[in-house]
């Protein structure tokens, strides 16, 4: 068996243990789907597993909006990728350790006004995999962007966790979201109202569950929040380590086009130059630590290494551990 199985049999056994789900539930689930939506990955003594809430189609200049339009194309062009419209997907990571069950990130959740029926996911395929809502200790927010914390407002879902579950989000991010600017971003209409009006919902039901860091926080054994800002104010990286073994979930600090464009600016982006500047110091750090990458908008399961690329990087998918 390999340790990507074990991993993730481990991970259903341990929840399915502590809910009363019967055992054709998941079952069900698993055989409506044709693609995965989960992938296991063994950090040291860690148990991590990714899964996907769905992808959001959206214009292919928010890639790079400052970007000349004829490079972006050609970038399109040489991945195989349509002009219009690009699939971000949106991937949140459930990590165990020292007996916490951690989620990362809570997904879209289903906003009506935008339409975006191939996103919010994220509840229904973590009870395929077997995982309870009220199992959840801890939850950290890479930022407080409505793919992050939108899940969380998905009717039925509070009532289902726990009373004393700890959100972990940077006070700088909180802060931002009580009066946000938007004069620096470069989204399609629509967007910069359902985030507000996501982040301050969020705010006012999960108020008594926040746990507000300024720099760094150790939410579990091997599992520490670090802000970096860019992205948002208050966004964070959350590192993962056991043994020799290290995992970095970087949220929205990179993205698909940001390994050869590492200063093309993502649409979302309330800081564009800071964003890059965040961008090109964790992908060095990366690179010269070997960690593998876990990332918010790259490509299911998204887990990989980055390399040195001359004045740029380079992305290297793991190969699937079945």
């Amino acid at each position: 068996m390999s340790q990507a199985e074990a991993a993730s049999r481990r991970i259903g056994q341990e929840e399915a243990n502590m809910t009363q789900n019967n055992a054709s539930q998941p079952a069900r689930a698993r055989s409506e789907e044709l693609v995965p939506s989960r992938y296991a990955v063994r950090v040291g003594e860690i148990d991590v597993l990714v899964i996907s809430d769905g992808v959001l189609p959206l214009p292919t200049a928010m890639l790079g909006h400052n970007a000349d339009p004829a490079v972006r194309a050609g970038w399109l062009d040489d991945m195989f990728l349509p002009q219009d419209a690009f699939d971000w997907s949106l991937n949140a990571v459930l990590v165990r350790s020292g007996g916490q069950t951690i989620l990362i990130d809570a997904g879209l959740g289903l906003d009506p006004d935008l339409n975006l029926p191939r996103a919010g996911q994220l509840t229904k395929r973590l009870e395929a995999a077997g995982i309870d809502l009220g199992s959840v200790t801890d939850i950290v927010l890479t930022h407080m962007h409505m793919d992050h914390v939108g899940g969380l407002l998905v009717e039925g879902v509070k009532e289902r966790l726990r009373p004393d579950l700890r959100i972990h989000v940077a006070a700088a991010e909180v802060k931002f979201w009580e009066a946000p600017d938007f004069s620096r971003v470069s989204m399609p209409p629509g967007f910069p109202d359902a985030l507000r009006a996501a982040a301050k919902r969020f705010t006012e039901e999960y108020r008594s569950h926040l746990r507000l860091f300024d720099e760094e926080q150790e939410v579990a054994p091997g599992v520490v929040a670090t802000r970096t800002g860019g992205h948002t104010p208050g966004h964070c990286v959350v590192r993962v380590a056991s043994g020799g073994d290290r995992l970095m979930f970087a949220g929205d600090a990179v993205f698909a086009v940001g390994f050869e464009h590492p200063d093309w600016y993502n649409g979302f982006e309330h800081d564009p130059e800071e964003a890059a500047r965040v961008r090109v110091r964790l992908l060095r750090e990366l690179a010269e630590t070997g960690a593998q990458l876990v990332a918010t908008h790259l490509p299911f399961p998204s887990v990989g290494h980055v390399a040195v690329d001359g004045d740029a990087f380079r992305w290297v998918p793991a190969f699937w551990d079945y």
